[in-house]
């Protein structure tokens, strides 16, 4: 039987909680500065969610495949998880209520958050199967620098490469001549292809967490902390030649999420896992159907935003006359809405673990 750590599903659940809040606000015109995504450089706390999550990807690789024979069927389970992830995102970037149920080609955005986890975890768990940890810390190194190196230093059509976001910006370049005119914006993508390189070294410095975690070492908060207050460190260093940017995946981007992932981590093992404090169920249960859950979620949103009632979406209804009250700010009127989405999902998670329900995808 798999040795469970507790915290590991409570950051996960809480990866997912988050997730879901910072997806659904009532109205995205009213929103905490907290809840927001920077414009371009520099991080938020909603910037660090996907990485966060990337991040107990790569940890959750190593309690699945540590010291499991690996055969055929192992790279078999690993494909087709990765190929019903990548089928997922593309079905949530296609789905429209028109028949045939599916949008005109030219409309539909080919990347998306289910479509980079399926990619990373591909990746991640391939390499993590087939090489020791010491040649996974130089690839994982190896990817940070040659990104860099690649997006600041090698010339694009005779123009100096630049991180700004440009024509002559690496990442907006490839995405342009790869997907054209299916992305989320018409000049970059946040979750473009050159970019997932990146995002699976983030992958990776959670699987190098997971490993701890898995050790017999009795100082694993230390080590965690310790860790993530030094990614911390080299991240905002690195900031100073490489911008801390989420819509790139930037190399400084990824230590300083892995950064705070290993920080964050560190002290819910502390707690959960070293102190047997009962805390954080309620995420838990929610990272037990993590991927199920997040793609419900993002299935009833895209639903609600199509449905009409009268002239307006039925989202937009529901906001309008459930949440929002002239005493009220409408940026807690659209926080409301949020929590009481995640309220809806965190209580379908509880009900789907108490009957046993685990959705695999």
């Amino acid at each position: 039987m798999k040795e469970r750590v507790i915290s590991v599903d409570i950051f996960r659940g809480l990866t997912i909680v988050l997730m879901i809040l910072v997806n659904n606000p009532g109205t995205w015109s009213a929103i905490y500065a907290p809840f927001k995504h920077v414009p371009w450089d520099g991080y938020t706390p909603t910037d660090l969610v996907f990485p966060f999550f990337l991040f107990i990807v790569g940890t959750s690789i190593v309690f699945s495949y540590q010291n499991r024979t690996i055969n055929g069927a192992v790279y078999r389970k690993i494909a087709i998880r990765s190929l019903k992830l990548i089928g997922l995102g593309l079905f949530l970037g296609a789905f429209t209520l028109s028949l045939p149920f599916i949008k005109d080609f030219d409309n539909i955005r080919f990347p998306g958050v289910l479509q980079r986890i399926g990619i990373v975890f591909f990746f991640s768990a391939l390499l993590f199967v087939k090489l020791n940890w010491k040649v996974l810390i130089g690839i994982c190194i190896a990817i940070l620098v040659g990104y860099w190196l690649w997006m600041g230093f090698v010339p694009l059509n005779s123009m100096d490469p630049t991180y700004e976001r440009a024509s002559n910006n690496w990442a907006n370049f490839v995405d342009l001549e790869v997907f054209g005119t299916h992305m989320w914006q018409d000049d970059y993508d946040p979750e473009g292809l050159l970019s997932t390189l990146p995002a699976i070294a983030s992958a990776l410095l959670g699987v190098f967490t997971g490993l701890i975690l898995r050790s017999k070492r009795e100082d694993k908060t230390k080590i965690l902390v310790g860790l993530g207050i030094g990614m911390l460190g080299l991240g905002h260093l690195w900031d100073l030649v490489f911008p801390i940017n989420k819509a790139l995946w930037s190399s400084s981007f990824v230590l300083v999420t892995a950064g705070w992932a290993n920080i964050i981590l560190a002290l819910i093992y502390y707690f959960s896992d070293v102190k047997g404090k009962k805390f954080g169920s309620i995420f838990k249960y929610a990272g037990a159907n993590a991927i199920a859950v997040y793609f419900l979620s993002s299935f009833i949103a895209k639903l609600f935003g199509l449905l009409k009632v009268g002239d307006i979406s039925v989202h937009g209804w529901l906001f309008k006359n459930i949440f929002v009250y002239d005493f009220m700010a409408m940026e807690l009127s659209s926080l409301l809405y949020a929590l009481t989405v995640v309220a809806f999902y965190v209580l379908l998670a509880y009900a789907l673990y108490r009957k046993n329900i685990f959705i695999k995808v």
